[in-house]
């Protein structure tokens, strides 16, 4: 690899250097909880909208980094000894510069793939394709954003032959900063969709600003079909001396779709290039799949590569793994499953995920080798080992001949096997308790047999959670906030029915300043899962004031009588200002001291010696509803008095706090000191937000399939009859699981491979029947009960109820499965 030293890389930025030695830097690192290795690193100080990265630098600096990217804002230069400083306007923009140069320095060819849609796995899928006859770079994951693609294309180095990075987009102006790091010879432009819509005044204006993808490209293939994108590239001034390759199944193009085909789980597709007869058949058959097959197949047409070979290749294209997937394991472990591929970058990511599983204090990393990764296998491994040691795994299981013959690199508890098979001939599950285990392996290395040994059993209806949308939801709130507004965080009942410690590790991980549990008891499992972040207990019970003190954990103080037991025992336990939170009732009649009891409260603080008064809030009653809108403005008033008022006679500033999710949208200018932040956590908004995400999906899966005849009835009771002959498909998910007995007889539908079918008969404990007369279903099938396809607010709107009830009545027999990219 290409390495720059210190005062090369201020040269190309044309930057300030404050020098103490001149290193080589190998590692960028942007996230201060992201450290590969913080020798020969350079950390880039981003300016966002929330966080600024030169707040970050002495932690950096703590950690062992000692080359800086910084803005020329940034003056503590003298408390950094032994650091280099490389001073430039805009640290993001000069990264962006030096991958830009860093692109210009090798000159095999680069695939650049765009779109809305399908970038990952067109990227993936050509990789597929093409490994056997390139040594080939890609971009790890979807990493294809203003960070993502410059630390994609800083990994080019001249063991490959081949480059293929993806290019995404969300505001106008991205995409030729972009263009100028990737710079393709060939670009693929998938499709055109409403993701990021939001950002743009039309569609047309979207596709613009993508094609400057292609400015410097050679080749662009597309389909016609998009009849948009077509028009906009025959158009395009600065597009007209490119070659177009285009495929379609309605107009004439380089490959003329004649047919699909589908039949069982694949598609045969039959077409006309170069007036000739091709075919290929995919293992897929989902219009999608078939689209990005496309799209792949008239690539390695124009590469020249053989009919036969091609064919070999899109007959076995794999399925992509677009997400960390985290379950529960054996012996009360946690299991993460990523073998999407395997390589040093996404390495780090996963190993970054299990090392935020707090819950667990032993970590295993089973790691197959890293195919073609264009390095030594010494360097390799050594940076591998590196990468164990800095997020303290505790045992590495190696799979492969290669890293088996590295074993002497790792400092860390290991042992290695040459094929996976060997290691299951091995494998006990004893061996694996209340630990975190990460399965990290190429495709070939088949890791879903390790998978399925380490999982635990439980029945097949899963509620799956994404982590990455949560994050979104979160970030989307913060964007509302002004920069000194604190977040709690609401994780009271399961996490809303999601989790426990798997959301709280990720809110701990990124940062928000506050949970809020209702119990005491679940405030001691997030301690007892490694949890550190200040936790506030909604409804404190006395009975439970020995462990609340114990674990550390802040209670809500409603009435005089709690401010006492709670001092008293406090200072029976010899602690000295502990932390509390004083409730104020303006209008909710629950818990809190009323208006009329502020005086003897105010001299009830004073006289306790053992408490110490963190925040002051209260809590809106309607603030969803505008019709309530002067309600809610006399309770923010009345809180703003009271709160003031008690603040003054404490003499010590103390955080003040109202708005729930509903009111960081509707009342922003009430956010004092810290916000509530709970149900849009999960997805929901009170403005029907298009920011928000929806973070899970309650599904089950097609267990039989039978014929009823008419006149027959379905369930209990006879409740479903068939008026004509009927198709059933039986679904093992019931109202024992969370799937409502109002929705029977037709009231609720579920979403099957493309369908909506309504629910036939009454839901029974353990399963439920539904319609599919006419539907291209079969056993096996996935089945959606709420989701992206049917909203979960589309239930609570049938069951007369909200989706705060719908999402904490999911079963825990209902197994979670966390999400991330």
């Amino acid at each position: 690899m290409k390495f720059y030293t210190t005062s090369g890389i201020a040269r190309i930025l044309r930057g300030e250097l404050i020098s103490n030695s001149d290193p080589v830097v190998r590692h960028i690192i942007f996230d201060s909880r992201k450290i590969i290795s913080s020798e020969n690193a350079l950390f880039i100080a981003i300016i966002g909208q929330r966080h600024d990265g030169h707040d970050y630098i002495p932690e950096m600096y703590k950690k062992g980094v000692r080359n800086f990217l910084v803005s020329k804002k940034f003056k503590n230069f003298d408390r950094f000894q032994g650091a280099n400083f490389i001073i430039v306007p805009n640290p993001l923009g000069a990264f962006q510069q030096l991958a830009s140069y860093h692109r210009n320095q090798f000159g095999y060819p680069v695939v650049g793939v765009t779109g809305s849609n399908g970038k990952t796995i067109i990227k993936e899928w050509i990789y597929h394709a093409l490994s056997e006859k390139f040594n080939i770079i890609r971009s790890p994951k979807s990493y294809n954003s203003q960070i993502g693609v410059p630390l994609s294309v800083w990994n080019m180095t001249n063991e490959y032959d081949l480059g293929v990075f993806e290019a995404g987009i969300s505001i106008p102006g991205e995409m030729q900063r972009i263009q100028n790091i990737i710079r393709p010879e060939i670009g693929i432009f998938s499709n055109i969709g409403e993701a990021h819509q939001e950002n743009f005044e039309n569609i047309i204006q979207k596709i613009r600003e993508k094609l400057e993808f292609f400015i410097e490209a050679e080749v662009i293939i597309y389909c016609k079909d998009h009849e948009n994108i077509h028009r906009e590239i025959i158009d395009h001034e600065e597009l007209k001396d490119k070659r177009l390759l285009t495929w379609s199944a309605n107009y004439d193009a380089d490959l003329q779709i004649d047919s699909i085909e589908k039949e069982g789980n694949k598609t045969r597709i039959i077409a006309y290039y170069e007036d000739q007869n091709v075919d290929i058949e995919i293992p897929f058959i989902d219009n999608g799949s078939i689209e990005n097959a496309i799209h792949i197949w008239l690539l390695l047409l124009h590469l020249g590569l053989d009919n036969e070979y091609i064919k070999s290749k899109m007959l076995n294209l794999p399925v992509i793994a677009m997400r960390l997937e985290m379950k529960r394991g054996v012996n009360h472990c946690t299991l993460i499953n990523d073998s999407y591929n395997s390589d040093i970058g996404s390495l780090n990511i996963a190993i970054n995920m299990l090392h935020q599983q707090n819950q667990h204090k032993k970590k295993t990393v089973i790691l197959s080798d890293i195919l073609q990764s264009g390095r030594s296998n010494e360097d390799l491994y050594a940076d591998v080992d590196d990468l164990m040691n800095r997020y303290h795994v505790n045992r590495l299981i190696g799979i492969g001949h290669a890293i088996a013959q590295q074993a002497e690199v790792f400092d860390v508890d290991s042992e290695f096997y040459t094929s996976t098979e060997q290691f299951i001939s091995y494998l006990s599950t004893s061996k694996f308790q209340d630990e975190a285990i990460l399965l990290k392996g190429s495709r070939d290395f088949h890791f879903e047999k390790i998978s399925n040994l380490l999982e635990e059993k439980v029945h097949q209806t899963v509620l799956e959670i994404d982590l990455d949308a949560m994050l979104s939801n979160l970030n989307y709130f913060r964007s509302r906030l002004q920069s000194d507004t604190n977040v709690m965080a609401m994780v009271k009942a399961f996490s809303y029915g999601s989790g426990t410690y798997e959301i709280a590790n990720m809110l701990q991980y990124h940062k928000v300043d506050y949970l809020g549990v209702a119990f005491t008891d679940e405030g001691i499992a997030l301690r007892e899962a490694g949890i550190g972040l200040p936790i506030i207990v909604m409804s404190p019970e006395e009975e439970s004031f020995e462990l609340m003190i114990e674990y550390e954990l802040e209670p809500e103080i409603y009435n005089l009588r709690v401010l006492e037991q709670f001092n008293n025992e406090v200072g029976r336990m010899g602690k000295e200002e502990y932390p509390v939170h004083l409730k104020i009732d303006t209008g909710m009649n629950r818990l809190g001291f009323k208006s009329y009891e502020t005086d003897q409260l105010i001299e009830s603080i004073n006289l306790v010696k053992h408490l110490k008064v963190i925040s002051i809030f209260s809590h809106l009653a309607a603030s969803e509803d505008p019709e309530q809108d002067d309600f809610t403005n006399a309770q923010i008033k009345q809180f703003d008095e009271l709160s003031n008022r008690i603040i003054q006679e404490l003499g010590y500033p103390v955080l003040r706090h109202i708005l729930n999710s509903a009111g960081i949208e509707r009342f922003p200018s009430a956010q004092f000191d810290m916000v509530r932040l709970g149900i849009g956590l999960y997805g929901i908004s009170a403005v029907d937000s298009e920011h928000l995400q929806n973070i899970s999906t309650f599904k089950s899966t097609v267990t039989q399939i039978k014929n009823v005849s008419k006149g027959e009835t379905i369930g209990y009771g006879r409740a479903g009859k068939a008026n004509k002959r009927k198709t059933i498909a039986v679904i093992p998910v019931g109202y024992a699981d969370g799937l409502r007995r109002g929705l029977s007889n037709g009231v609720g539908r579920l979403y099957i491979n493309g369908h909506y079918v309504p629910i036939v008969g009454s839901i029974c404990m353990d399963m439920c029947m539904v319609d599919v007369t006419g539907c291209n279903v079969d056993e096996g099938d996935e089945a959606v009960i709420f989701g992206d396809e049917i909203p979960v607010s589309e239930l609570a709107e049938k069951l007369n109820t909200i989706p705060y009830e719908i999402f904490t009545g999911i079963s825990n027999r209902v197994k979670r499965i966390y999400y991330q990219e």
